[in-house]
């Protein structure tokens, strides 16, 4: 056997000239998918770890529900009860004007995410703020800075370090859990492969997918490295 036939097995000419373009296309619709959601998850994840660590009872009991409910169930479960639960109260959301959002598995598959990693970045960010040395507080407090000031110049900064890698996991966590996303008919990167695969019946499809979804995760990889050296770069 030739390296050509070899090669053959894997790069069909054919099927590539055919799917190719939707390949790119379900790429791009995973990419928009992660990116909105995991930076949407960010700002609601710092809110609850805000809350996990504020004096009153009642934030810090609601934080906790909302981190141990969606952290203790799978996240096909969570998209199931968003799309097909909420999505059966259609009567409800008409009256209310919101059926526009919980009719479409775009909108519903972006909350369960934004949701989902909600509560795995807000103890990501609850563990780092706990990180930064008490004596950064007490030196902001001594030169007589804002609250507010003190957070996002001095204390945010400093656990950014500390979160940057646990993040990138989370991320790229995200970006493989994304593939269920297919299951509520979004034309995802795994959506498009299973198109694919149900017409051509050849398993050099999935092998694609499989490549495609390696070489997003090592672009993130390099590039969040490449992140964390620049900032911890004072740290050497």
């Amino acid at each position: 056997m030739t390296f050509d036939d070899l090669l053959a097995m894997f790069v069909n000419p054919e099927l590539l000239e055919r799917y190719g373009p939707r390949f790119v296309d379900g790429l791009l619709v995973t990419g928009k998918l992660v990116a909105i959601s995991f930076t949407l998850g960010a700002v609601l994840g710092l809110l609850l770890a805000l809350a996990r660590m504020s004096k009153s009872q009642l934030l810090q009991r609601l934080a906790a529900g909302y981190i141990y409910f969606f952290r203790g169930s799978p996240l096909l479960a969570q998209l199931f009860l968003l799309y097909y639960g909420l999505g059966s109260l259609k009567s409800f959301w008409q009256d209310v004007g919101l059926w526009w959002f919980f009719r479409d598995a775009w909108f519903c598959t972006l909350l369960a995410f934004t949701l989902n990693t909600a509560a795995y970045q807000a103890e990501i960010f609850r563990g780092s703020l706990l990180a930064v040395a008490p004596g950064q507080y007490e030196a902001a407090k001594a030169l007589s800075l804002k609250r507010s000031t003190t957070f996002f110049k001095v204390i945010l900064p400093q656990s950014l370090i500390v979160a940057i890698g646990p993040l990138g996991n989370e991320l790229i966590l995200m970006i493989k859990a994304s593939a269920i996303a297919s299951l509520v008919t979004i034309y995802d990167l795994m959506g498009v492969t299973k198109l694919a695969f149900s017409r051509s019946f050849d398993f050099q499809i999935y092998l694609w997918a499989a490549v495609l979804y390696l070489l997003i995760v090592e672009i993130v990889r390099r590039s969040l490295k490449h992140i964390e050296a620049r900032l911890g770069r004072h740290l050497r």
